[in-house]
């Protein structure tokens, strides 16, 4: 299921350049789920081709996971002005796509605060939850869920960047078994 390619529900249709639909496998057992498309995936209309997902590719590099082994998406599909986060709304409106996307994930990896508060439903600390097991549910099944530092965290603390190089090497473990 993907939304109707003129899709209208909320009004982040309004300044879209591009919908972001998810990349890279579609039947990968892992997925990485952001908030939502900056500017250049807006142009491009792929998610993480910006200054985050080059840091992320790169730290994903690091631990031999390459994009094309993953599901890459965002909790909502259309950039929100000025890059804000996404509201509640909006996630909301996107849920159903999201939800699809992630049907055949055995792991969710939350890429940021805002990821993961629309992921798990309630706010999370980072510095409290990055690289802990939790669980989501996705449709009607559980899976594992591992909120994580957004790569553009890495720019302003090492903490981050430890935390997304931690979280890399699990992905590249759980793709190797």
């Amino acid at each position: 299921m993907r939304p109707d390619p003129d899709c209208r529900l909320c009004g982040l249709w309004e300044n879209r350049m591009n919908m972001v639909m998810p990349s890279g496998d579609p039947d990968s057992r892992v997925a990485l789920v952001g908030e939502g498309p900056g500017s250049a995936e807006d142009e491009a209309g792929i998610p993480f081709v910006g200054r985050s997902g080059k840091t992320l590719m790169r730290i994903l590099a690091e631990a031999g996971v390459d994009r094309s082994e993953l599901l890459i998406t965002n909790a909502v599909k259309c950039r929100p002005p000025g890059n804000r986060d996404p509201k509640t709304s909006e996630m909301e409106a996107c849920r159903p796509f999201l939800e699809h996307e992630l049907s055949k994930c055995e792991i969710v990896v939350g890429l940021g605060r805002s990821a993961c508060r629309d992921l798990l439903g309630f706010s999370v600390n980072m510095s409290e939850v990055a690289n802990r097991d939790m669980t989501l549910r996705i449709g009607n099944r559980d899976v594992i869920f591992i909120p994580t530092f957004h790569p553009a965290a890495c720019a302003y603390g090492k903490a981050a960047q430890d935390g997304l190089r931690i979280t890399a090497e699990r992905i590249a473990r759980e793709l190797r078994r």
